[in-house]
């Protein structure tokens, strides 16, 4: 039986206006200014004496584990010690998806599609913070920040030779996975998998089979930051999400790389959403998302000239 934790913040008063397509097509400014609003963090914040930790390129290329324009996908590592050596926590970056050429093109020549335009050190605060009057559960574990690079959530795996694009998402994550363990993840005692946004629903993805790399005497548990998106229709009646992953699971090849409890009954597309997952899973997972989320109200629920008022 999966464990849930619902941690659900109440939202008042928001008055939101949109175009339904501008959900397909955001850009990267918008994407950091929503994860601040989301998670209460910016990269552009100051923060007394940061951990900055450096970028560790994964030499993955040989088996095509490559971001959407060919380079090789990141991650940062900072070391556990003490209690926590022992200790892993795996965090997925969120970045939205790409859905169609335009925007995966688009998408390459940002951080969010290739390494060449990744911070080279990254502040590690919050879940990842070595401070223990800030992180006190994790603050001495080993911790891990995965770069998002392909735009499908760490689960695509084709290519379109004509626009120059690598859908390798789940190569990624594996090669990843396989030089974590190379650097000391494979003698973990308990290790989390944790994940925001597409990371999140990439940690919901993932947590079963992250789960079967280590032996049954390590605890090993899942935490998505929301990511439990939802598979609903918008004001007008549309599916704008679903519209949306459908084109992300098409076009990136996502098929193959979902979990097979959820598609040997249900079409791939609905097997990208989290709430046909989870009831099924056997690890335990822990679900952090507003009641009132406001990058789903702002994006897949509104639509032109709409405007809704929450009391």
């Amino acid at each position: 039986m999966v464990k849930l934790l619902l941690v659900g913040f109440v939202v008042a008063g928001i008055i939101l206006g949109t175009q339904a397509n501008e959900y397909l097509d955001f850009n990267v400014t918008e994407i950091d200014r929503i994860e601040e609003l989301e998670f209460g963090f910016s990269k552009y914040s100051s923060n007394l004496n940061p951990l900055m930790v450096g970028l560790t390129l994964i030499r993955g290329a040989d088996s095509g584990a490559v971001c959407l324009d060919g380079t090789l996908p990141g991650y940062h590592l900072h070391r556990g010690h003490g209690s926590g050596a022992n200790s892993w926590l795996i965090q997925l970056e969120g970045g939205g998806w790409c859905n169609n050429i335009r925007t995966c093109v688009y998408r390459k020549t940002t951080r969010r599609g290739s390494s060449n335009y990744m911070e080279k050190q990254l502040q590690f605060t919050g879940i990842l913070s070595d401070k223990a009057q800030e992180n006190p559960d994790f603050f001495n574990w080993n911790r891990v920040k995965l770069r998002y690079c392909d735009g499908a959530s760490f689960s695509g795996d084709g290519q379109n030779q004509a626009a120059q694009l690598q859908f390798r998402g789940e190569r990624i994550w594996r090669a990843a996975i396989d030089d974590l363990k190379a650097n000391g993840m494979r003698y973990a005692n308990q290790a989390l998998l944790s994940g925001c946004s597409a990371g999140g629903l990439a940690a919901i993805l993932r947590c079963d089979e992250f789960r079967n790399l280590f032996p049954g005497s390590t605890k090993v548990k899942c935490l998505s930051d929301a990511g439990l998106f939802l598979d609903t229709a918008d004001v007008s009646g549309g599916r704008t999400i679903r519209n949306l992953y459908n084109g992300v699971v098409e076009l990136q090849s996502v098929k193959n790389n979902l979990p097979r409890i959820c598609t040997n009954h249900l079409d791939p597309t609905s097997c990208f959403f989290p709430q046909n997952l989870i009831s099924q899973m056997k690890t335990p997972l822990f679900i952090v998302n507003a009641a009132y989320d406001t990058w789903q109200i702002l994006y897949p629920l509104v639509v032109t000239n709409a405007s809704l008022v929450y009391d």
